[in-house]
């Protein structure tokens, strides 16, 4: 295995005038601007006392120089500590401190709100967007850095060229921590995911055996950098194959995001079944649910012609170049599902989390099982806790070169996590088939044990309610053994079919005669509340169930 950073080492010198790291509409960065940014701050690390080990956190919106600040800490063999930008400004704070880091890059509008008291190893912060310098514990900090451009001057004499590109991590550096990624903003015993060079280098050795990328394609970076979906697979793996990477800021909007794909063309995208499922909603099932569509689809041959013409329009939409959509994070709905391979989109379901630098479970569109969410990786064992890992599910436990270290100064959960012969606890439950492919029934703290014993699994439940009319989205909880839906309703929908005060005050009830129709006897709902607010959500737009009882 060799350590990504020889990839990236091996793709600015092959690449050296071509665009890099583009912010859409905005600034472009060569891989040769690339690397004199990598240099230079690498002569400040070196100049201020930075050493190889030393944590420097990150803490800002997508951006080119996001990507910049990371990488310049990466092949540098410093620490880098990722943090979401959506995070109170407390967590923020509390996890600098924790991580140890001596410098933070961050935003103008995200510093403004934190407190430098309360993180007090803190020596200097720049900010993300000009790498001006925001913050200086001591004048030495800031000193050597207003005489950085003379100093980077005087040591590349000749200019800086491709022979001048070196990088303080290779082969030798696999075992070494390069990353500590915090799954949460909460302030009481964080766990920072601990991910070394030798974890991250096995999801891009992985993803580029399979999942190829050529010189001149394209991609959009539309999930959290600070999440490591995103990280591994929309930055670092395309980077190293040369791939050149559009930037869109902090939670783009639908419109924006529509035009950088139309004008981006990427080869690959990456996203959460949720933005899948709107699509679908939204454009896909009224195409379909057209009385003439209905017709034609179930008449052989013209079938074809209809559903090849609604995939090509989804695929226009995202730029025409797309050869996978590939999506994570949680369950696909079924019936979303069921359409996507009805109208043959190139679409496959995997499966990670951080812990596993993220994939644990992939399989290409071509040969991807409905319902499933792939393989096992290369790089990765997997095996199911239980007596029969085909027809009972378990809980999935995972060991390999990507499986994390550990949870930084958090003995207890790293022992939690583990199993006496070093498997990874994911708490996920889960079935593999003969051939192979992983069924997730849900997570493990998630399932509801009824009365009878039988295990429910919510996701199952709210992905039939999620099917029935006016419904965006479900939580199902129980109640004293009582299974209830707690529903936020498409109120753009409701409105659209004008319906009057009675039919809406009937809505909840029709869902739960409708959704039982659908359910076995032991998982039936027995009511269904309506929610006003759409449900809080992680960065990787999974629901916080926690927060609902």
């Amino acid at each position: 295995m060799h350590n990504y950073l020889n990839l990236l080492n091996s793709a600015i010198k092959e690449n050296w005038e071509q665009k890099a790291l583009c912010f859409f509409q905005g600034e472009e960065i060569t891989f040769e601007g690339l690397a004199k940014h990598i240099a230079r701050f690498h002569l400040y690390f070196e100049k201020v006392g930075i050493k190889k080990g030393d944590k420097i956190a990150i803490c800002a919106k997508n951006t080119n120089r996001w990507a910049v600040s990371f990488l310049a800490v990466n092949t540098y063999g410093a620490v880098i500590v990722p943090i979401l930008a959506d995070f109170t400004p407390d967590s923020v704070n509390s996890l600098v401190d924790h991580s140890d880091s001596l410098i933070l890059f961050t935003d103008e509008e995200i510093w403004r709100k934190l407190n430098p008291e309360k993180m007090p190893q803190l020596k200097a912060a720049f900010n993300t967007d000009d790498f001006a310098l925001l913050y200086a514990a001591e004048e030495n900090f800031k000193n050597i850095y207003e005489h950085l451009d003379e100093s980077f001057n005087s040591t590349f004499k000749n200019g800086f060229g491709k022979e001048d590109v070196k990088f303080k991590v290779d082969d030798t550096n696999l075992d070494d921590l390069a990353i500590i990624n915090y799954t949460s903003g909460t302030t009481s015993a964080p766990k920072g995911v601990m991910l070394s060079y030798r974890n991250v280098s096995a999801s891009v050795e992985f993803a580029h055996t399979h999942i190829p990328c050529h010189k001149g394609d394209t991609i959009v970076s539309m999930l959290p950098m600070a999440h490591i979906y995103g990280l591994v697979f929309e930055f670092i793996y395309p980077l190293t194959g040369g791939v050149c990477i559009y930037f869109l800021g902090k939670s783009p909007a639908p419109s924006l995001l529509l035009k950088a794909m139309k004008t981006v063309k990427p080869y690959l995208v990456l996203t959460v079944p949720l933005v899948m499922e709107k699509i679908y909603k939204s454009t896909i099932k009224p195409a379909i649910s057209k009385p003439a569509i209905k017709i034609l689809s179930h008449i052989p041959v013209l079938n074809k012609v209809v559903f090849n013409k609604i995939r090509s329009s989804l695929d226009t939409a995202f730029g025409g170049n797309v050869q996978e959509y590939i999506m994570g994070g949680a369950a696909l709905n079924p019936e979303v599902e069921k359409c996507f391979h009805k109208i043959g989109l190139h679409y496959t379901v995997g499966y990670g989390m951080t812990e596993a630098a993220p994939l644990l479970a992939y399989e290409h569109w071509n040969h991807y099982a409905q319902g499933s969410c792939g393989k096992k990786v290369d790089c990765a064992q997997i095996r199911i806790d239980s007596e029969d890992q085909h027809k009972v599910a378990g809980e999935i436990l995972a060991k390999g070169d990507n499986i994390c270290l550990g949870y930084y100064k958090n003995e207890a959960a790293t022992a939690a996590a583990f199993t006496e012969d070093g498997f990874l606890r994911t708490g996920d439950l889960g079935v593999i088939d003969k051939a192979g492919n992983i069924f997730i029934k849900g997570r493990s703290k998630n399932m509801i044990l009824s009365a009878s014993g039988q295990n429910i699994y919510p996701e199952e439940v709210e992905a039939v309610v999620n099917n029935q009319p006016y419904v965006t989205e479900s939580v199902v909880v129980d109640r004293a053994s009582k299974l209830v839906a707690l529903v936020y309703l498409d109120q753009e929908a409701i409105k659209k079919a004008g319906l009057d005060e009675e039919a809406i005050s009937d809505i909840p009830e029709n869902i739960r005669i409708s959704a039982n129709k659908a359910l076995p006897n032991y998982s039936k709902i027995t009511k269904v509340e309506v929610v006003l607010e759409p449900f809080v959500k992680t960065p990787k737009m999974s629901i916080k169930r926690f927060l609902y009882k």
